[in-house]
């Protein structure tokens, strides 16, 4: 390690230990509020306590075995597997037309694409409800996948876009002139060349529906209550280790999907 500059512009390591130390504190800051979930939900206790007092498997057992419970993750799967096919469709699509496309009106379409993002959610929940109540698809599931494809629909467009921006249209265009249509063109030359950033938009937009609670607080109930919804019920009624017992099984499904999605990448990137 360089104890001087060689130069007067090089920065040494030395110099650079404030920012080794404020991204250290940031990353702890992120990561201990999701890893100290796991030991309470290993808690034999009535309520939420760390560290548990005394280890059990009592609430995974409970979550496992709660009809209510498995039926507010069924309604969560089922939400969110038809936003993030119907959020990567259209995202793929409209990141595709805006990419060939620089005027002011791809512009325009652009940001209303990624308005949903900006908009505070509670404002978008409570929109979304009254246009609900007009037309009837409060409490249903169908209901759920619009609101959730809108929020969705921003993060496929940004990660298909990031990825078209690296893109060589040449080789779209050579297929074109070879006789290929455009959609043929696009699904056997352009799809393939983007897929990474494709399936990252998936992953963006299954995360966002299946952890979405705002809206879902407002026009989910009943049968069609989603996980989220019932784990925020839940905690504002009885506080106990059920819901942390989810959380850890969340994060585990997170770090385990997180690590085959870089090992799959990773693949792409060497045959490549």
């Amino acid at each position: 390690m360089l104890s001087k500059p060689v130069t007067r512009t090089q920065i040494t390591r030395g110099q650079r230990l404030w920012l080794y130390i404020v991204v250290g504190l940031v990353m702890i800051f992120l990561v201990v509020p999701c890893l100290l979930v796991v030991p309470m939900s290993f808690s034999a206790g009535e309520y939420l306590e760390f560290p548990p007092k005394e280890l059990s498997l009592r609430w995974y057992r409970a979550f496992l075995g709660s009809p209510e419970w498995l039926n507010a993750l069924w309604v969560s799967v089922r939400v969110a597997v038809p936003t993030m096919i119907i959020a990567t469709i259209i995202g793929t699509a409209a990141a595709w037309g805006l990419h060939r496309r620089t005027d002011i009106f791809a512009t325009g379409v652009r940001g209303i694409f990624i308005l949903p993002m900006l908009v505070p959610l509670i404002l978008i929940a409570v929109g979304v409800f009254f246009v609900y109540a007009k037309v009837g698809l409060n409490g249903t599931i169908g209901g759920l996948i619009l609101a959730h494809t809108m929020l969705a629909l921003p993060f496929v467009l940004i990660a298909v876009g990031n990825g078209l921006a690296s893109f060589d249209m040449a080789l779209h265009e050579a297929s074109r002139s070879l006789g290929a249509t455009e959609l043929r063109a696009f699904l056997s030359v352009t799809l393939p060349q983007i897929r990474i950033s494709v399936m990252s938009g998936a992953v963006f937009a299954f995360v966002t529906s299946f952890d979405e609670v705002v809206v879902a607080l407002f026009v989910s109930s009943g049968e069609n209550e989603t996980l989220t919804r019932r784990m925020f019920a839940n905690i504002r009624d009885q506080v106990d280790p059920t819901v942390a017992a989810i959380s850890s099984l969340l994060v585990g499904m997170v770090i385990v999907g997180m690590i085959v999605f870089l090992f799959v990448g990773r693949d792409e990137t060497q045959e490549h």
